[in-house]
């Protein structure tokens, strides 16, 4: 078992519920935040940026229920136009910590697998004191990242970015390229200069009727 680190902000005494069902406490902390909450590349919370926490630790039969609230800034860059992306963020959370032993006699009344997968579907889904002490640290990632946008946008009807050039859209919604049909590029080529067409039309039905008139 790994130990915790009781210096690390995250991690929270119990001892003074002693264990007794009902007890209650409640802690409010301000602290830097770790990394890793948020989504990577995205929009998350920044590393060393001050949150604030407000706890209230209640013992049960089973551990200690863990109810709480976190506030922090966040930041990310808008996925339509690039620009960055600021916010406020206030959410709730709730986790059951269990003792010890009443994490093994929750193995042992749930039946129908192995004890080695058991084993491995408790350590994903139950989180366990370490003597009087829990790490907040995952329940808190968990409870931030599904607060978040997966896709934040700077303003809901931002335009994004010009595909020919990647000026901003919203800032000159009247924007635009003149593109030439592809499908008569090939002739442009081929224009000649002004009247010169036209002239040469006429002089060839010149020739022709000076023909006729000849040969009359």
């Amino acid at each position: 078992m790994n130990r915790l680190d009781h210096r690390d902000p995250l991690v929270f005494d119990t001892h003074e519920l002693g264990r007794r069902p009902g007890s209650l406490r409640k802690v409010s902390r301000t602290l830097k935040a770790p990394e890793g909450l948020g989504i990577v590349d995205v929009i998350g919370v920044p590393a060393d940026s001050e949150i604030v926490l407000e706890l209230r630790l209640e013992s049960v039969v089973e551990g200690v229920l863990v109810t709480g609230t976190v506030e922090a800034d966040v930041a990310g860059e808008c996925v339509r136009c690039l620009e960055p992306v600021e916010d406020s963020l206030d959410v709730d959370f709730q986790e059951l910590y269990y003792y010890p032993e009443a994490d093994e006699r929750g193995r042992t009344r749930t039946g129908g697998t192995s004890d080695e997968e058991q084993s491995d579907e408790d350590e994903d889904e139950i989180y366990r004191l370490e003597g009087d002490y829990f790490d907040l640290q995952p329940v808190l990632r968990d409870a931030v990242v599904l607060a978040l946008p997966l896709q934040p946008v700077c303003q809901e009807d931002c335009l994004g970015l010009c595909s020919e050039c990647g000026a901003r859209l919203s800032d000159d919604p009247d924007h635009h390229h003149d593109v030439a049909d592809p499908r008569w590029a090939a002739l442009q080529g081929l224009s000649a200069a002004p009247g010169d067409e036209g002239d040469g039309i006429k002089t060839s039905s010149t020739r022709e009727g000076s023909a006729e008139d000849q040969e009359k």
